[in-house]
């Protein structure tokens, strides 16, 4: 009798979890890196990083926005979608022999078959006011006298 129910929790615990969910988690890594490096980057769901790069634990599932900042740069937006992956496909399709329709269950609701896309996300901060930096780089104005005036020679007065 001690056997079967062994048996019968095991079988259970199997069904309950989805080959993906088992396989891949239902979490990833995502990396967020900027040119130049030492960004700082917030996401739609609260992560934060003080200066790129970094690394972010997101839920499978989980779709969100990346806001670059960084001073002398303008601010920038990158979406990060979710995307069947490779691996998390094979992980469903294992429940056909393994999990059935409630291992097919699991692993949907989890978004363990999901990877996110862009990963690593990069973003290309502009630099502000370009303009303003090619001023500063011309030569200072100089005054010149008018051509039709003549000009004073050093220790003569003008008249």
């Amino acid at each position: 009798m001690l056997k079967i129910r062994i048996l019968v929790v095991a079988a259970t615990a199997a069904a309950l979890g989805g080959c993906a969910t088992v396989t891949r988690g239902t979490t990833s890594q995502v990396t967020i890196t900027s040119e130049p490096a030492g960004a700082e980057a917030r996401s739609s769901l609260g992560h934060a990083c003080t200066a790129t790069p970094c690394t972010w634990e997101v839920s499978r599932k989980s779709e969100f926005v990346v806001n670059f900042s960084k001073d002398g740069y303008t601010e920038t937006q990158v979406p990060v979608s979710t995307r069947v992956a490779g691996a998390g496909a094979a992980g469903f399709a294992g429940n056909v022999l393994i999990g059935g329709l409630v291992g097919m269950g699991v692993d949907a609701a989890t978004g363990s078959t999901l990877e996110h896309y862009p990963n690593p996300v990069l973003a290309s901060l502009q630099p502000l006011k370009k303009a303003a930096a090619d001023h500063r780089r011309q030569r200072p104005l100089v005054r010149r006298a008018p051509a039709d005036r003549p000009r004073a020679e050093p220790g003569v007065p003008q008249s």
